[in-house]
């Protein structure tokens, strides 16, 4: 980055190996709505959802909220197909290349 400013949406992802294990080993169809919850999740604008109603403009079957509600800039869980999985992230915020990195992956 050459002006230095703070680098915005799409932000690049990562994943754990057993994360990114547990996310291979999941049904194709199942794999397909993780996937469209990873398009929701890099192109966020706060990849936290913090505030009332920050996660309004995710689908109805997608929802964000703290892993913790004492840690607000610490790990996040994605909800995802109406509830019957998740996935947990944190977002590294770094001026120079901010990622999210997901580190478990649940589906039921």
């Amino acid at each position: 980055m050459s002006d230095g400013a703070f680098m915005g949406p799409p932000w690049q992802m990562d994943w754990a190996l057993k994360a990114q294990a547990a996310r291979d080993a999941l049904p194709e169809h199942v794999r397909k709505i993780v996937d469209a919850a990873r398009a929701e999740l890099v192109t966020a604008k706060d990849p936290y959802f913090r505030g009332i109603e920050a996660d309004a403009e995710l689908p109805g079957t997608i929802r964000v909220e703290p892993a913790r509600s004492t840690s607000p800039r610490g790990p996040r869980v994605l909800y995802f197909d109406n509830y019957r999985g998740w996935l947990r992230y944190i977002f590294m915020h770094r001026v120079d290349d901010p990622q999210i990195v997901v580190e478990e992956i649940f589906w039921q």
